[in-house]
């Protein structure tokens, strides 16, 4: 069947292209959410394992290389061959960069991504032979090696996580484990889709179509990729999507203060920095780093009480948070940090209201703290 462009055909490709641009916008932001995190700080190693699927299953990159290389293979072995390369090459960075808390500049690893669907389509069309004149090489080589980038992107995105250092391994293969179900549950649906069009007089038009929108959508995620590095080549002073444009909160400029306290926690370090209160006391407080992203417990503990509990206000992951209250109870206030940085963050904390420090110097180099597995936060102070 000789594909021609008609209506048809004409309405399938600007569907294509609509969806390609959801996608690729989609793609460009698939780290972990707020919701996500909190999920799996308070969950445990299913947690972990959930939101590896689900990272997977949104990550239309990864997809997008799987849906390359299964596409021309209708040959079982020849499938469960070639997927379970990528799976050992992606598995394996995973598992060992995270573990050893190995960080690259994640906009250059995506961008090597979207080139990796790029060449998997490429390689579909034949295109080294057709367009360059020379063999292309050997596929199951650079399924894996691809693989091993891909990997160092999914590290990138699980170490955006407070990950437990008590159970740090099986923590990592629960999130591995989510991934590889993920993409065993997308793969499915593939074959499926394929094996339903391989049927069909429209299958080579199909085929013809998919590849090179494959094609584009990977140099579209690349040059989104690299215009996020160009503007942001320091890790330390990006500022994620809902940040401000400065390095510090607006607040934080202000010369009204009653406290300026830096804190600083080295890296993959964890503290906390606390404020004695009586009962019914204002209190303002706005803290930022240079732009890296921390963990934080915004908390407080009643004086009266032994048994270790505490409350929690706020806790999320950012680089930045500001805000007031009137302390409920007599007791201790403050902020428990987590640095999963493979580099040292100074946190620079304002504070004024009604309370006592905890701490006599103005100044003071904040240590790591052991957590414990309790319900309470461990003070340095």
């Amino acid at each position: 069947m000789v594909f021609t462009l008609n209506k048809f055909n004409t309405h399938l490709l600007l569907a294509g292209f609509f969806l390609l641009s959801l996608l690729s916008q989609y793609a460009a932001a698939h780290g972990m959410s707020e919701a996500d995190k909190l999920a799996i700080i308070e969950g445990g190693n299913l947690r972990y394992m959930w939101l590896g699927a689900s990272h997977m299953l949104s990550g239309f990159d990864h997809l997008a290389f799987v849906f390359g290389i299964i596409f021309f293979l209708n040959n079982l072995r020849d499938i469960v061959k070639y997927v379970t390369a990528f799976t050992l090459g992606h598995s394996v960075t995973l598992i060992f960069a995270t573990f050893n808390a190995i960080q690259l500049n994640y906009f250059l690893v995506d961008a090597v991504i979207a080139l990796s669907v790029c060449y998997i389509a490429f390689a579909n069309i034949d295109g080294f032979r057709k367009y360059l004149n020379i063999a292309a090489p050997n596929m199951m080589l650079m399924i894996t090696g691809l693989g091993l980038i891909h990997g160092f992107g999914l590290s990138s995105r699980l170490q955006e996580l407070p990950l437990s250092q008590d159970s740090l391994l099986l923590n990592i293969i629960s999130f591995n484990l989510g991934i590889e179900l993920g993409q065993l549950a997308a793969l499915v649906v593939m074959l499926l889709l394929i094996a339903a069009w391989r049927h069909t007089h429209f299958f080579k038009a199909f085929s013809l179509l998919a590849n090179y929108l494959l094609i584009l959508s990977g140099l579209l995620l690349f040059l989104q990729q690299m215009h996020g590095y160009t503007h942001n080549t320091d890790p330390q002073a990006y500022q994620s999507a809902a940040g401000s444009s400065s390095a510090y909160p607006a607040a934080l400029s202000t010369d009204q203060w009653k406290d300026t306290i830096l804190i600083n926690l080295p890296a993959r370090g964890e503290t906390e920095y606390k404020l004695s209160f009586q009962k019914h006391a204002p209190f303002e407080y706005s803290w930022a780093t240079a732009g890296a992203e921390l963990f934080y417990d915004f908390h407080a503990e009643p004086a009266a009480d032994s048994g270790g509990s505490f409350k929690s206000f706020k806790k999320a992951t950012a680089n930045q948070s500001s805000g007031s209250l009137t302390s409920l109870f007599a007791g201790m206030h403050g902020w428990y940090w987590k640095n999963n940085n493979p580099y040292p963050v100074t946190v620079t904390l304002k504070t004024k209201g009604e309370y006592q420090r905890m701490d006599k110097k103005p100044i003071r180099a904040a240590r790591p703290v052991k957590r414990s597995t309790s319900t309470s936060h461990e003070s340095i102070f």
